[in-house]
């Protein structure tokens, strides 16, 4: 390689997130040392994923074919629905492993500053799916943000009266320390309390 294409495979690897130029810099130098076991495999799997990605037809999964495994798997047909703001969210929930249903990947989040309103993300086809599929429960499972709270309220208010809605729990971590917590997420947990 010429040091023309090593400098712009460091570019490119400096726009993925979580890496600067500096660590874009140390990545491409350890794959260069190790191109036949990482390099040219590397390549290779970019390359099909490049050719095959796609998103899901039904929820907005990332996957290999028109619609993901999860929405064509009648184990997962539960009629509960994971409403996420994005597909690392459905992953993170998927690592998890314990829930069961299918998801609807919204696309991010209803948001006045940056002008994005709910035909931009897609909650119309989150009542699509609600209206046209047996849904018994809609779980907002969205960040506690600003953002996402509002997004949250948007789509209860649309599903109103149609289907159960739930969120996830907000408030102390597992393995948490209250001396470590913000003043938020304590108000949530105080808020969120339960009987023992």
């Amino acid at each position: 390689m010429s040091s023309s294409e090593i400098d712009t495979l460091i570019d490119m690897m400096a726009k993925l997130p979580g890496l600067g130029p500096r660590s874009a810099r140390r990545a491409v130098l350890h794959l260069i040392r190790k191109r036949g076991l990482l390099l040219a495999p590397l390549a290779d799997a970019m390359q099909a994923v490049a050719e095959t990605a796609r998103e899901c037809l039904n929820c907005g999964n990332v996957g290999t074919s028109d619609i993901c495994d999860i929405c064509s798997s009648e184990k997962r047909a539960t009629g509960e629905i994971c409403v996420v703001e994005d597909v690392s969210d459905l992953w993170a929930m998927e690592r998890a492993g314990v829930f069961k249903g299918r998801y609807h990947v919204l696309g991010g989040t209803l948001s006045a500053l940056e002008g994005i309103g709910p035909d931009d993300i897609s909650i119309p086809k989150l009542v699509d799916r609600v209206a046209s599929e047996q849904i018994t429960e809609v779980i907002l499972a969205l960040n506690a943000t600003v953002d996402g709270q509002t997004t949250a309220h948007y789509i209860a208010d649309q599903l109103e009266e149609r289907v159960r809605m739930t969120s996830l729990a907000q408030g102390v971590p597992v393995g948490g320390e209250l001396d470590y917590l913000d003043e938020g997420t304590i108000t949530a947990a105080l808020k969120a309390r339960k009987a023992l």
